[in-house]
């Protein structure tokens, strides 16, 4: 995707210097920043604090992160120790795990090729979101308004995006898509940076607060949802950012198509169902404090909520695949019920 004219990927590794860059999600949309990691564990903080978020783009980073280690560590108990400590970032996401899996795998025949399959992966992942894009484009037609949840876009991955990329794609298309965007409490992830993406590349859109979906479903004005996904279970449960299962449910009501657009690098075939995944649970300053600009358009934090109450912040929540009308991949599209065949 393109910022001012020019092209960017959401995280890099420089094979020379073994600097891994990124642009820092927390300081957009006020501020477009590059930051540069100089080893894993730096690496991993980025994922911990959200300097990075979103399944491929986490899934990347904790590859190149595992890929710094393999340069620093001397033996295999510190290159264990050291995929312990990316995995423990974010528990939620499978692509990290993917990741560190395949690059650990890959690196027991020497540091390049660890490197390598990091690339590779970033690579992968780029490519996926293409191809998610292009089918997705097929289920969308000309003028059609489009409810978006979290951020799925270019910054979740490192190219094009999941839910985003049929947007683009129909966009480029000239089929004139509108893109409601949930602004998605507690980051704000869709008013911060689905929107800033939609933006910097004139895709019409309007930011909506969350509890305003259905009024928007109610008066016929939806013609469909996309939502990504940080993992998929085999019997096609979805874990995506937490208000995602509110959108399914509000889209039945309304006969609304619900769509989940994602790799295959997301699906996981291990966990049987929604019930096994582990649900992050985050501070909850997140909840009761919000970010954003003073008087002088310095960035600053601001508490939200009445002072001495306390928050409970899960990250994500899980969508039954009864609501979900069908994944978009890049593989093409496939129902629920058609996963068994996959596996």
């Amino acid at each position: 995707m393109k910022i001012n004219n020019t092209h960017y990927r959401t995280v890099w590794y420089d094979t020379a210097k073994h600097v891994v860059s990124m642009i820092d999600q927390i300081k957009l949309p006020f501020e477009f920043e590059i930051v540069e990691l100089k080893n894993y564990k730096e690496t991993a903080e980025a994922i911990r604090n959200m300097t990075v978020r979103g399944a491929g783009a986490i899934g990347a980073t904790a590859g190149f992160a595992m890929a710094q280690a393999f340069v620093s560590c001397s033996n295999t108990d510190e290159l264990k120790a050291a995929k312990a400590f990316i995995e423990a970032t974010r528990p939620t996401a499978v692509n990290l795990f993917y990741a560190t899996q395949k690059v650990f795998e890959a690196g027991q025949k020497g540091v390049g090729d660890a490197i390598e399959m990091a690339q590779n992966i970033a690579d992968e992942d780029a490519e996926f979101c293409r191809l998610i894009g292009e089918h997705g484009n097929q289920l969308i037609q000309k003028d059609n308004k489009i409810l978006t949840h979290c951020n799925a876009g270019w910054l979740a991955f490192v190219d094009y995006g999941s839910a985003l990329s049929p947007i683009y794609a129909a966009h480029k298309a000239g089929k004139n898509p509108f893109v409601y965007v949930d602004e998605t409490r507690p980051r704000g992830q869709g008013a911060r940076l689905t929107a800033f993406e939609l933006f910097h590349n004139e895709v019409e859109h309007r930011v909506i607060a969350d509890n305003a979906a259905g009024f928007y479903m109610s008066k016929k004005q939806v013609d469909m949802v996309i939502t990504g996904a940080d993992r998929i279970t085999a019997n096609g449960d979805v874990a995506n950012k937490i208000g995602t299962l509110e959108k399914a449910i509000l889209a039945r009501e309304f006969d609304i198509p619900f769509y989940v657009a994602a790799p295959f690098s997301t699906f996981d075939f291990d966990t049987s169902c929604g019930d096994d995944i582990i649900i992050e649970e985050r501070g909850d300053e997140e909840l009761l404090c919000h970010e954003g600009l003073d008087e002088k358009n310095n960035l600053c934090t601001i508490r939200m909520a009445s002072p001495g109450s306390k928050g409970l912040n899960p990250a994500f929540d899980v969508t039954p695949a009864k609501y979900i009308t069908a994944f978009i991949t890049d593989r093409g599209i496939i129902k629920p019920s058609e996963l068994k065949n996959y596996r």
